[in-house]
């Protein structure tokens, strides 16, 4: 071969590289890690922070690179298939096509891309420099290009979508689902449990957690102070609401504690005792607020304790910052809690459950996916999907899962078989 072949091939070799870059740099910026690249901006990486530039011009970058990628293949295949016809004659463009074929494949398209899979952090970083050089020197064509893409979607009917098909907190809960570890599987399911939960904190109301009122330990304020002190000493709870009239009509908080300063203060005459002063002024909240904003909500005004209520203003239940919490770690047990799960597990694989307990507590100890958007409790999803109240012995199968009635109080569902798929 003469000079000008041996300039040609060296070309041919660079353009192959060339190529290898584009490949490359498409796949390492695209596929590289977003919260690692936001992590190394907020640190000062100036690259990362070019990185998340690209990114986010994301249509200029792609046409760019896939621009330049283009035409190195075309010009590469082009002068391979001149060198082949000098060569072979006519059969050189066989030659050629079989042989560009094989080289633009392994080098300049699977060998790049690999690499850059493997180390997209790494190789986006390298390169985000000369990236940013070539897009925006091919920012007027790639426009133009864009332009031209778009008008002939147009006419087709086709509508083209400017912003991110899948929302943020969509892809984060992939990622939270394809969280895996060193830890063991219980600890990993706990884990997922409790990403989950910090972000239903915006989608769940208060209204959905809450105790129920038919739960809720409360005391007739018009009692005399000796009664409304046993009531709270075999309480639970550390706050008991006081009613007065009806138990609709709360009209006070009573703490544990003031009550036991009180009574101090008296030096045990209870009869003294005035329960009105030390109770404390009740807070009540809607049951449509929700847990990140009654969250807030208990911070700003240092409180744990608030009473709900629906639109019409009718006591429905309470709940407390324990409660907000539980639904991000889990339940929190301390030595005066009355642990009643409300499920116990049958050797055949089901699960008798009791009809209060929530769909999201199942949710949460099992990974299932029944839904919570219309009913709270598994008797609510039975009712809600059932149309109907149905009678002790009836079998429902919704979702996959087997509903058996074990128990009915009224037109309430008490006790239920639950067999999952």
């Amino acid at each position: 071969m003469d000079m000008v072949m041996w300039i040609t091939v060296g070309g041919i070799v660079t353009l192959l590289v060339m190529g290898a870059f584009f490949s490359g740099a498409e796949t390492a910026l695209t596929g590289t890690s977003r919260a690692r690249m936001h992590q190394l901006e907020q640190e000062g990486n100036r690259r990362a922070r070019l990185v998340n530039r690209l990114r986010e011009n994301k249509e200029h970058m792609i046409g760019a690179l896939l621009l330049g990628n283009t035409v190195i293949n075309i010009l590469s295949s082009a002068l391979a298939t001149g060198v082949a016809i000098n060569l072979f004659g006519d059969r050189g463009v066989v030659y050629a096509t079989v042989l560009m074929t094989v080289l633009v494949l392994i080098f300049a398209e699977v060998m790049p891309k690999t690499y850059a899979i493997n180390y997209a952090d790494r190789s986006a970083l390298a390169i985000a420099p000369l990236v940013q050089a070539v897009v925006g020197a091919l920012v007027p064509v790639t426009t133009s290009v864009s332009w031209i893409v778009r008008q002939l979607l147009r006419l087709a009917a086709i509508e083209v979508r400017t912003d991110g098909i899948v929302s943020n907190e969509e892809e984060l809960r992939g990622a939270i689902e394809l969280h895996r570890g060193v830890d063991t599987e219980e600890e990993i399911k706990e884990e997922r449990a409790m990403l989950r939960s910090i972000l239903d904190l915006t989608n769940v109301e208060v209204g959905e957690i809450m105790t129920h009122r038919r739960n809720v330990v409360m005391i007739d304020a018009t009692l005399p102070a000796t009664e409304i002190v046993d009531a709270v000493l075999n309480s639970a709870f550390t706050r008991v609401p006081l009613w007065q009239g009806e138990p609709d009509n709360i009209i006070g908080i009573l703490h544990a504690k003031a009550l036991l300063r009180e009574v101090h203060a008296h030096g045990g005459h209870l009869e003294q005792m005035d329960i009105l002063t030390i109770a404390h002024k009740p807070w009540f909240a809607p049951d449509t607020t929700t847990l990140f904003d009654q969250l807030q909500a208990f911070r700003q005004r240092r409180e744990h304790f608030a009473l709900v209520v629906d639109e019409y203003g009718s006591f429905m239940g309470v709940v407390t910052l324990e409660d907000i919490l539980e639904e991000i770690v889990g339940d929190i047990a301390d030595e005066h809690d009355v642990q009643v799960a409300g499920v116990t597990a049958e050797p055949t694989g089901s699960y008798v459950v009791d009809g209060w307990v929530t769909i999201r507590d199942l949710n949460r100890e099992f990974e299932w996916r029944l839904p919570d958007e219309r009913a709270s409790t598994i008797a609510g999803l039975v009712l809600n999907e059932a149309r109907r109240i149905p009678d002790v012995g009836q079998t429902f199968v919704f979702y996959d899962f087997k509903f058996e009635i074990l128990g009915r109080q009224r037109h309430q569902i008490t006790s239920l078989r639950l067999t999952p798929p």
